[in-house]
C-alpha cells in the first residue's frame, strides 16, 4: 500500500504534469510567451469550487465546465495579446494573472483572502473517491492529453503552430493564418490549465487566491523549460524533478520563487533545449551511445 504522504505527491505531481503540458502548448508548440499561466489554473479551480459549493454540481459537471470556461476567457484575453508579441507579450500575460489573482482576492463573491473551502474529491459508485483513486482518474486524463498531443503534432494545426514558433512572418507569407491559430493555442492551454486547476481544487479542498499568483505561473514555467519546451514528455520530466524537489528541499522552500528563477536563467544560457531536448545534453549523449560501434572481436 503507498502511504498518504506518497500518493499525495503523486497526485500533485500528476496535476502538475497536466498544467506544464497546457503551458507547452502555448509556449513550446505554438512559440507564444506567457509568464500568467497561474491565472487560467486559478480561474479552472475557482471556477469550479464555486460550481461545486454554490450551484451544487458535481465534480463530473463543474470540472469539464470549468475548463470550457478557462478556455472561453483564455480566447478573450488571448485576442487583445496577439497585437503584441515578445517582451510586451510577457508583460501582458504577467499582467493578466496579477489582474485575476486581485480579482479573487478583492472580490467578496469569490471569496476574498479567505478563500473557499467545503470542497470534496468527487463521488463515485454512492461513496467518496479515495486518493489513490483520484490519482488513478489524473493519469488517466493526462495519458488522453498525451494522445491528443501526439495526434495535433501530426495534423495541420501542429505544422501551422511549428511555422508560427519558428519564423511568424513567414508564415504568414506562406498563408498560414496567424491570427486563428495562435487563439487555438490560447483556447486549448487555458482550458486544459483550467482543468488542472479543478483537480487541484477538489484535491486541495481549500483554494486561496494566493495559490493562483505569480510564483505559481515561474513554477509552471521552470518545469516546461527544464523537461525540454515544445517536447512531449519534456514537461511531464520537469513536472515529476521540480514537483517532487521541494518535498526534499522544505528548509528552502520560502526561496523556491528565487532559486526557480535562477533556474531559468541558467537553463536559458546553458541549456534551452532542456533536458529532453534534441540539442540538450542528455540527449546529445543518448545518440552517442547509440551510434558508438561495437567492439571488434
Amino acid at each position: 500500500m503507498i502511504s498518504g504522504y506518497v500518493i499525495t505527491i503523486l497526485i500533485t505531481v500528476a496535476i502538475y504534469a497536466i498544467l506544464a503540458h497546457s503551458l507547452n502548448i502555448i509556449t513550446g508548440h505554438a512559440g507564444q510567451i506567457s509568464l500568467g499561466h497561474a491565472a487560467f489554473f486559478g480561474i479552472g479551480a475557482y471556477t469550479s469550487a464555486l460550481l461545486y459549493t454554490g450551484v451544487g454540481l458535481s465534480f463530473w459537471l463543474s470540472v469539464p465546465l470549468a475548463a470550457i470556461a478557462a478556455g472561453i476567457i483564455g480566447a478573450l484575453l488571448g485576442i487583445p495579446c496577439l497585437r503584441v508579441r515578445d517582451d510586451f507579450l510577457a508583460i501582458t500575460t504577467m499582467g493578466i494573472n496579477f489582474v485575476v489573482e486581485a480579482i479573487f482576492l478583492y472580490i467578496p463573491f469569490f471569496g476574498g483572502a479567505m478563500g473557499i473551502g467545503g470542497i470534496n474529491l468527487p463521488d463515485w459508485f454512492g461513496r467518496e473517491m479515495s486518493k489513490p483513486e483520484y490519482f488513478i482518474l489524473i493519469l488517466a486524463v493526462f495519458g488522453l492529453l498525451l494522445l491528443l498531443d501526439y495526434g495535433l503534432g501530426r495534423s495541420w494545426i501542429g505544422l501551422a503552430w511549428a511555422s508560427i514558433r519558428e519564423d511568424e512572418q513567414a508564415a504568414e507569407a506562406m498563408g498560414v493564418d496567424v491570427v486563428r491559430f495562435k487563439v487555438l493555442a490560447f483556447i486549448l492551454g487555458s482550458m486544459i490549465g483550467g482543468l488542472a486547476g479543478g483537480f487541484y481544487a477538489h484535491f486541495l479542498t481549500f483554494i486561496m487566491p494566493q495559490n493562483f499568483g505569480f510564483p505559481m505561473s515561474i513554477v509552471i514555467l521552470s518545469m516546461v523549460v527544464f523537461g525540454g519546451i515544445g517536447t512531449r514528455w519534456g514537461p511531464l520530466l520537469g513536472a515529476l524533478i521540480l514537483g517532487v524537489l521541494p518535498e526534499l528541499s522544505r528548509p528552502i522552500m520560502e526561496y523556491r520563487t528565487f532559486l526557480y528563477g535562477l533556474l531559468l536563467l541558467f537553463m536559458m544560457r546553458f541549456q534551452p533545449d532542456g533536458l529532453l531536448g534534441s540539442e540538450s545534453i542528455l540527449m546529445r549523449g543518448i545518440r552517442r551511445l547509440a551510434v558508438r560501434p561495437a567492439p571488434s572481436r
